[in-house]
């Protein structure tokens, strides 16, 4: 059936659940963190029962805050005008990733100061949907099609929602199964569930948020507003709407890259028309000769306008992401591993696949050593383990090249996607909207079973 003829579904009936608010919900946001923090507001600020504005300073000192000659354990600016903006220097924008820089970055809403392990955390207070318009501009270009932006609002606020009517429900386990760690074996996942001041934080730990610093595009708006109130739900449930790059050609299961606990609408399928067929790609000679192949996929594009729509400036560097090649020398690779996971393994002998999600990701790695060996998971920790930043995804097989002493002189890796690949595919995404499909369409594709629900108006 071709996609004009597949039916147009629509969003349901308003629904009011415990976790849904009859109005527009305020989202809480971590921006930065320091001993001082240094920040302007560009308009009149209430605050402590005056109005101020201008350049101002706040220190750590004595386990509280050092403002205009007197101490506090938490201070509130708030706006006195809708469209009164504050602005913060030394933004950290990209940790740990190879793009990372300070800058400095303006924001609506109201400014919280609190304490937080020594240091004073500088917190963003603003309504959902003005959040939204600044997530989707930082995440996708404003040449992006309507329907793509459409769609990416709707995961993102469901995601922003899950995540804010979900605190302290999930947070105790979610914070004690992260990393479970022996002398043999080091399985960890990064999840989104660990703030405790704020509902999110500003960077790619969360969602890119970057406040007005950059103009939102009318585009955007055009779209956040569109999906107004909009989001997927399971049930009664709102979905953890996760997303990524490039999938390389089959979606990820949740279980694969976080917590053990499969969400039916995170399921494996293949990025085409056809989305149940795909080879079993937990048996190793499949993966092998899929990941060394390029199947047809929505993401399997150069198409650079299309890719323009999805990566910003920094990443259109990358051209070879569906599928990607790696060669580390001996040296290189045995002293990455040495680095990033602190273990004396002499020099790498073998990286052995141990166990791998639907996609073909790898989320249980065996990496042989001549002075011992160690097994390693899930997804992003392998990819932190095996490169000077993140390998691009943790679909990829292995080549050793040439011996010398016992180890190989030289490893190739071969790989598939951008990301963790769990959810929407961005790129095969973008290629949906241009090919025609409506935004419900693209839900539908990437979150098989998931509703599209009004939870306000």
């Amino acid at each position: 059936m071709d996609h004009q003829d597949k039916p147009q579904s629509r969003p349901t009936a308003v629904i009011y659940s415990p976790l849904t608010p009859q109005g527009e919900p305020q989202v809480t946001v971590g921006i930065v963190s320091g001993r001082k923090i240094v920040f302007s507001l560009n308009a009149p600020f209430e605050v402590d029962g005056r109005v101020v504005s201008g350049d101002e300073m706040a220190e750590y000192v004595g386990d509280a805050i050092f403002w205009r000659g007197h101490s506090y354990t938490e201070l509130m600016f708030s706006p006195t005008s809708p469209d009164a903006s504050f602005s913060l220097r030394d933004v950290t924008i990209g940790l740990h990733f190879h793009w990372e820089r300070k800058e400095t970055q303006t924001f609506l809403g109201a400014l919280r100061l609190v304490c937080a392990d020594g240091q004073i955390q500088a917190i963003n207070h603003l309504p959902v949907e003005r959040y939204l318009q600044s997530v989707i501009s930082s995440e996708m270009s404003a040449t992006s099609s309507l329907e793509l932006l459409k769609a990416h609002a709707v995961i993102s606020r469901s995601w922003l929602l899950a995540q804010i009517f979900g605190r302290g429900k999930t947070r105790c386990q979610a914070r004690s199964a992260e990393l479970m760690q022996t002398n043999q074996e080091i399985v960890r996942w990064y999840d989104r569930e660990d703030h405790e001041l704020f509902d999110v934080c500003a960077d790619d730990h969360c969602q890119r948020y970057q406040g007005i610093t950059k103009a939102t595009s009318p585009h955007v708006a055009q779209a956040v507003e569109a999906t107004r109130g909009q989001a997927l739900t399971d049930g009664a449930s709102i979905c953890d709407a996760r997303f990524s790059k490039c999938c390389g050609g089959v979606v990820e299961e949740f279980q694969y890259c976080w917590a053990n606990t499969p969400k039916g609408y995170l399921k494996a399928l293949a990025d085409s028309p056809t989305p149940s067929a795909f080879p079993d790609l937990t048996v190793e000679a499949n993966a092998d000769a899929w990941i060394r192949n390029a199947p047809p996929a929505y993401c399997n594009t150069r198409d650079a306008r299309v890719l323009s729509q999805v990566l910003n400036n920094y990443d259109q560097k990358t051209t070879d992401f569906y599928r990607w090649r790696v060669v580390y020398t001996q040296r290189q690779l045995s002293d990455i591993v040495d680095r990033k996971l602190g273990a004396r393994l002499g020099q790498i002998v073998d990286l052995v696949p141990l166990e791998r999600g639907k996609s073909g990701r790898i989320y249980k790695l065996r990496i042989v050593g001549t002075l011992g060996s160690i097994v390693i998971g899930k997804e992003l920790e392998i990819r932190r383990a095996l490169s000077e930043s993140h390998l691009y995804s943790s679909a990829f097989v292995v080549d050793k090249r040439g011996s010398l002493n016992g180890a190989p002189v030289a490893f190739e890796l071969i790989g598939a996607g951008w990301g963790h690949g769990v959810g929407l595919c961005q790129i095969g995404a973008a290629m949906m909207g241009e090919r025609g499909f409506s935004y419900l369409q693209i839900l539908a594709h990437y979150y098989p079973g998931a509703s599209v629900s009004q939870l306000y108006e």
